[in-house]
């Protein structure tokens, strides 16, 4: 049974992206697990970077939940299961509170302010006042007033120039009546390390721990931690009442194979938890292997998934892992199902050139070149109609997924495998292709849609 509606949650949001959302999260995260708080964190949409640093502050993994990617009933369950025995649930917004999709999808656009309400969760906004005082009062009583179906339990003041400049702001949130939990002030030291893709990921900053705890330092002196605790609340829906039914009548993605090589590593890590976990609940076993390491996938697996991640970074060392080439090879004359999405993707094609334009052959079982020489962004939703019977699941079906990386593709050849749309609904070049049982796309798939 789950017991999961006494557990409080809260979302920490902005009003625009580069306010400070992460930055915050990470302090209270870290700050609350230092006062023996059992902290479960979450990460509105589809990010992979965020929810590694949130592992690593609150030494519990963070899930995923989208309400344009998701259907309700898995963001009830995974907000349900993940939090059962923690103490409190704090979810990371993204982008603006608003900012989401064009248009709806499973069960949302995909906003901060969505999952707020679809959970009740209420939203505690980060504001970055630089060059701000009263003003800071307005964007939030905005956000307050713009949709009647969440609760904005108060603000956090981010990048405080002074304590002058503190008094200048303060009054006009009084006047409001929205309660300040506390100010920050502006300090360049604390940002964490970025890269084309985001931030930095967490295994690659040695000194970690010693970043989180300055974050929570920081956090802790400048913000009333025991306020913020006393306004989260439990959700306001919750899954059917048995884990395991509720886990799987709310997911729409079949585990690809029973014995599953999964590949982990540092160029293999964006890999969302609640697809394991959910191959897992329905008795797969999970096999990880290292291609970095020159590690083959399992010799007795039925089916290999190469997660996204950076491959460009390690196209040396992978252009010469001569095992993990020959393993995969064999699994694929074998008509084992191999799929790979984004860098796992690029790794089953033929080539991948770095942003230097040096060259790197890479498996060959797919019929794709890439390039990140010739950087060009591709972002957004992806909805996708499978043509072919493959790892995602059977002809027909449809998935939801996210597509964001900067590689250019070079030339493709192989039979399409999916009818690909964004948001909005308009195709878009991203089809995937098929070579026998290998598979590849460059979107993440996240959840399948709801039978009929």
């Amino acid at each position: 049974m789950i017991h999961a509606s006494g557990v409080p949650g809260l979302i920490i949001a902005a009003p625009r992206s580069g306010a400070g959302k992460t930055t915050v999260t990470l302090g209270l995260l870290r700050a609350l697990r230092r006062r023996g708080q059992s902290v479960q964190p979450f990460k509105c949409g589809p990010d992979y970077i965020d929810p590694a640093f949130h592992e690593v502050a609150a030494g519990r993994p963070s899930y995923n939940l989208d309400s344009w990617a998701m259907g309700a009933g898995l963001i009830a369950t995974l907000a349900a299961t993940a939090s059962i025995d923690a103490d409190i649930s704090v979810a990371e917004g993204v982008m603006g509170l608003f900012d989401g999709a064009a248009a709806r999808g499973q069960s949302g656009s995909g906003t901060t302010a969505d999952l707020a309400s679809h959970l009740g969760w209420p939203v505690v906004l980060v504001l970055d006042v630089t060059g701000q005082t009263e003003t800071a009062a307005a964007v939030a009583l905005g956000c307050v007033r713009y949709r009647d179906d969440i609760d904005v339990a108060g603000v956090i003041l981010n990048r405080v120039a002074s304590a002058r400049h503190l008094a200048l702001i303060a009054p006009a949130f009084e006047q409001i009546k929205l309660p300040v939990f506390g100010a920050i002030l502006r300090d360049e030291g604390i940002a964490l390390p970025e890269r084309h893709l985001g931030l930095v990921q967490a295994r690659e900053i040695a000194a970690i721990d010693a970043h989180l705890d300055r974050l929570a330092d920081v956090v802790d002196a400048a913000v009333d931690i025991d306020a913020i605790r006393r306004s989260a609340r439990s959700a306001k829906v919750l899954p059917p009442r048995d884990d395991r039914q509720s886990i799987e009548s709310t997911h729409h993605l079949p585990p690809p194979g029973q014995r599953i090589a999964l590949a982990q590593d540092r160029a293999f890590s964006f890999m969302y938890p609640h697809l394991v976990g959910q191959w897992r609940h329905t008795g797969a076993e999970i096999i990880p292997f290292s291609p970095l390491a020159d590690e083959a996938p399992d010799a007795t697996a039925d089916a290999v998934w190469l997660p996204g991640g950076y491959p460009e970074l390690h196209a040396g060392t992978l252009a010469s892992a001569d095992r993990f080439r020959a393993g995969l090879r064999t699994l694929a004359a074998r008509s084992v199902p191999i799929h790979g999405e984004c860098g796992g993707y690029m790794v089953l094609g033929r080539g991948i050139e770095d942003a230097d334009g040096v060259r790197h052959e890479m498996t060959g079982l797919l019929g794709l070149e890439t390039s990140f020489a010739r950087r060009k962004l591709h972002l957004g939703y992806r909805r996708a109609r499978l043509q072919q019977n493959c790892s995602l699941g059977a002809e027909g079906a449809e998935v939801f997924g996210h597509e964001y990386h900067y590689a250019s593709t070079v030339s493709i050849h192989g039979d399409s495998l999916v009818d690909c749309r964004d948001a909005s609904g308009a195709s878009v070049p991203e089809q995937g292709i098929r070579n026998g049982s290998t598979t590849g796309t460059f979107f993440h798939v996240i959840d399948g849609a709801a039978a009929a």
